[in-house]
C-alpha cells in the first residue's frame, strides 16, 4: 500500500502500542505464576509496573492467603486489596523509596520453610528500592545516582556500581527471605534480559566485585563522594554470590521482555503491509549515533533494496546511553536525542518516517513516551525559527517535538520493556 504521511503515522502508532500491550501484566503474569504452596503466599515488588503486577496476582489468585508490599514509582500505582502498595521516586531516589527498601527486607525476614515469597519485578526497580549500605546515606547515593545518568555508562555497568553500594540489592533480598522458596516473575527492561541487572537483581546471586565497581567508576571518570569511594575501596561485604546457600537456586520467570514486544509489533506490522525486520532487541550506544546508525539502514532499504525492500518496518530495542556534553542540558530523554539524531542523519530523504519511545511512557523525566520523526521535520522545525543540530547539541529534543506537535504521550503504560524504535520504509 502507498503511505501517506497520516497513514504512516498511524501505523508506528499501532505497531508501538502492540508492543506495549503485549507486556502488559494483566494479560500476561496468571500463566507464570508457580504452583501454591502449603504455607503463605507473601508478595514483594518493586519496579514501575510492581502494582499492576501484584493485581494480577490477587486476580489470579483470590482466594489464596496472599499478603505483602510493593513499591512503584509516584503516579504508578494500581488498586490492590490485599497488597499494600507504596509509591517513591524514579529516576532520581528518595527517602520513600529506602524505607520501601527497607519495609521489603524486613518482610522477607518473617517469611518461613512453607512459605513462597512471590517477587515481582520491573524497571525502575533500582532507584524505587535505594537502601545505603552500612555507613552510606540516601544523600550519597542519590548524588552517585545522578552522576551514574550524566556518565554513559550502560544500564549493565550502572547496576555493578549500585548492586556495590546497597543493603537491598545483588540477592540481598533472596538472602533474608531464607529458608522460603523465592520465585522472581520479571518483565525484563535490560538488554540481554540478565536477571542480576534488572533492578539490581535482588533476588540473584551478584556475579560482579568490588574491583569491577572501582573500574567502572574510574573508567568513565565519576566524581563520587569521598564516603562512597572509601566503601568501593574497603570492599568489606561482598554481595550473596553464586553458589550461596541462602539464594538456592534461583526460580526466575520472565513474563514480558524487549523480544517478546518485538514479536508482537511485528505481527501488526505484518498486518498493516509492512515486511518487519527485527535489528536486535539489545542495541546500545550513545542514543544520537544510534540513530544516525539506524537513519543509515533505513535509506539504504529505500534507496537499494537493502536490507530489505518497502514497504517495511525496521524494528529495535534496547536501551541507549545519553552522555551530557552540555553544562547546562535542555529537556528531552534518550528516545527524544536518538530520533532527532536519526531525523538529521535522514536530511529529509522521502518515504521514511520514525517512532522512538520508551515502553513505560515516560522518556527520561518527561511527561512523554517518545516523539515520530517524518521527512519534513528538519524543514518544519527550521521553519518555526528552530536549529536542530544546536537543540541537540543541547540535548533540548523535547522542545523541537513539542513545538511541531510530534511527541508521543501515552501516560504511565504500568509496564516497561525498555526503548522501542520503528523506522517505516514506504
Amino acid at each position: 500500500m502507498a503511505f501517506t504521511d497520516a497513514s504512516a503515522r498511524a501505523a508506528l502508532r499501532q505497531v508501538f502500542d502492540a508492543a506495549i500491550a503485549s507486556a502488559d501484566p494483566r494479560q500476561v503474569l496468571a500463566r507464570h505464576l508457580p504452583e501454591r504452596p502449603r504455607g503463605r503466599v507473601i508478595v514483594l515488588g518493586a519496579g514501575k509496573s510492581a502494582a499492576v503486577m501484584a493485581a494480577a496476582v490477587e486476580a489470579a489468585w483470590p482466594d489464596a492467603p496472599i499478603e505483602g508490599l510493593v513499591v512503584t514509582r509516584y503516579a504508578h500505582g494500581y488498586p490492590a486489596r490485599r497488597i499494600r502498595v507504596l509509591e517513591a521516586s524514579h529516576p532520581v531516589p528518595d527517602a520513600a523509596g529506602a524505607r520501601a527498601a527497607a519495609a521489603l527486607l524486613e518482610v522477607a525476614r518473617g517469611a518461613g520453610a512453607d512459605d513462597l515469597v512471590l517477587f515481582l519485578v520491573s524497571g525502575g526497580g533500582s532507584s524505587l528500592t535505594t537502601l545505603p549500605a552500612p555507613g552510606l546515606t540516601l544523600e550519597e547515593l542519590i548524588a552517585v545516582n545522578k552522576a551514574l545518568l550524566a556518565s554513559g555508562a550502560t544500564i549493565h555497568e550502572m547496576n555493578c556500581i549500585r548492586r556495590h553500594l546497597s543493603a537491598f540489592s545483588g540477592g540481598r533480598l533472596a538472602a533474608a527471605a531464607h529458608p522460603a522458596r523465592v520465585v522472581t516473575l520479571a518483565i525484563s527492561d535490560v538488554p540481554g534480559d540478565d536477571p542480576s541487572v534488572i533492578a539490581s537483581g535482588p533476588t540473584v546471586p551478584d556475579p560482579s566485585s568490588f574491583a569491577d565497581a572501582r573500574a567502572l567508576v574510574a573508567h568513565y571518570g565519576m566524581q563520587l563522594p569521598s564516603a562512597v569511594m572509601a566503601h568501593l575501596s574497603a570492599g568489606v561485604e561482598e554481595s550473596p554470590k553464586p553458589g550461596d546457600p541462602r539464594l538456592g537456586t534461583p526460580e526466575y520467570r520472565f513474563i514480558a521482555t524487549p523480544a517478546m514486544a518485538l514479536e508482537a509489533a511485528a505481527t501488526t506490522a505484518r498486518g498493516l503491509g509492512l515486511t518487519p525486520l527485527i535489528l536486535g532487541d539489545a542495541l546500545e550506544g550513545e542514543a544520537r549515533e544510534l540513530g544516525t546508525a539506524l537513519a543509515g539502514m533505513a535509506r539504504s532499504a529505500a534507496t537499494h533494496g537493502h536490507p530489505l525492500p518497502g514497504p517495511a518496518i525496521l524494528l529495535s530495542g534496547g536501551e541507549t546511553t545519553v552522555t551530557i556534553r552540555n553544562p547546562k542540558p535542555g529537556r528531552g530523554g534518550r528516545n527524544g536525542e536518538c530520533l532527532l539524531g536519526c531525523a538529521l542523519a535522514l536530511a529529509g530523504t522521502p518515504g521514511i518516517w520514525a517512532l522512538m519511545g520508551d515502553t513505560d511512557g515516560i522518556d527520561g523525566s518527561e511527561d512523554n513516551a517518545g516523539a515520530i520523526a517524518t521527512p519534513d521535520t528538519l524543514a518544519r522545525a527550521r521553519a518555526a525559527g528552530l536549529d536542530p543540530r544546536a537543540l541537540l547539541a543541547g540535548h533540548d529534543s523535547y522542545r523541537l517535538f513539542e513545538a511541531l506537535g510530534d511527541l508521543v504521550v501515552t501516560g504511565p503504560t504500568l509496564t516497561n520493556v525498555n526503548d522501542f524504535r520503528a523506522l517505516l520504509v514506504a
